[in-house]
Order: C-alpha cells, then sequence, then structure tokens
C-alpha cells in the first residue's frame, strides 16, 4: 500500500493527536486482518495460528508510506458522549476493506473475474493470479499451480 487519504468524523475531538493515531492503528490493524493474518488448523483441528508468534502482524514496514488521516470535527453532532465526541479505535478497522478492494481491482485489470478471499496474503494473491491465466487452461494445470503456490 503506497498511500492512504482517511477523513474522519469524530463529532468533537477530545484529542486529535490521539484520534489520528488511534486512526492509524485501526487502519493498519484492520490491513493487518485482510492481507496477512491467516488462520491455519492441523488435521486434528487444532489452531496452530493462534498468537502473534505464528503468524504475522503488521509492523511499522506496513505502514502505507503516504499516510494522510483528517479529522472531520462535526460540532453539530449531538449525542449523550462525554462532550460530542465519537468513537475513533474501532471504525478506522473496517476502512482497510479499501485494502482488499484494492488488490481485487488490481488483479481485476489483468484478468477477467478474480477469486481473491481475505485475507488476501501473497500467496493467495499468487494463486488468484495463477487460476486464472488462460495458460492454466486444464484443471491439472491449475492443480498443479495449487500445489507450487502452497510450498511457497
Amino acid at each position: 500500500m503506497l498511500r492512504v487519504d482517511v477523513l474522519h468524523d469524530v463529532g468533537t475531538s477530545l484529542n486529535p493527536a490521539i484520534d489520528i493515531g488511534q486512526i492509524q492503528g485501526g487502519f493498519v490493524q484492520g490491513m493487518g486482518w485482510l492481507t496477512t493474518e491467516e488462520l491455519w488448523w492441523d488435521a486434528a483441528g487444532s489452531l496452530k495460528t493462534h498468537a502473534p508468534s505464528t503468524y504475522k502482524i503488521p509492523t511499522i514496514g506496513d505502514r502505507p508510506a503516504v499516510f494522510n488521516v483528517e479529522l472531520m470535527d462535526n460540532p453539530s453532532f449531538q449525542s449523550a458522549t462525554p462532550y460530542f465526541s465519537k468513537a475513533v479505535g474501532e471504525p478506522p478497522l473496517m476502512l482497510a476493506i479499501s485494502v482488499h478492494q484494492a488488490l481485487v481491482e488490481a488483479l481485476a485489470s489483468r484478468l477477467e473475474r478474480p477469486a481473491l478471499n481475505a485475507p488476501a496474503t501473497p500467496e493467495s494473491v499468487l494463486l488468484a493470479r495463477s487460476m486464472n491465466e488462460p495458460a492454466l487452461a486444464s484443471s491439472a494445470e491449475r492443480n498443479d499451480a495449487k500445489a507450487e503456490v502452497s510450498v511457497l
């Protein structure tokens, strides 16, 4: 992800610096959820990716190079919240759906109907691309592509 622009309605911000940090953190967490945090189970049905030590969580290196966050101060928002503020921690997590959609759109620029589930790991993006390549016409070739990707 090269650039992200977020405009978030905070009602009346209690602390703009904290709100911006919460928005950035929620967005990056959502990026991880949709691009790297893959769940794996063993043959017995035990979850093998149960902690940050067993799956990739986002790091500072995963943060977009350009990350613009602007707070939309909305003084007309009237609610029974402290100083008419709004939540800023969890809602930005869902904004990261745009990251998954950007990957789908990028694949769609080259493929007719790309199938890309979440999380869109690098392996699943490669598999989605290879599964839809016209050169991989037969089902045997698609299975070979699947096997090749699974060992990456």
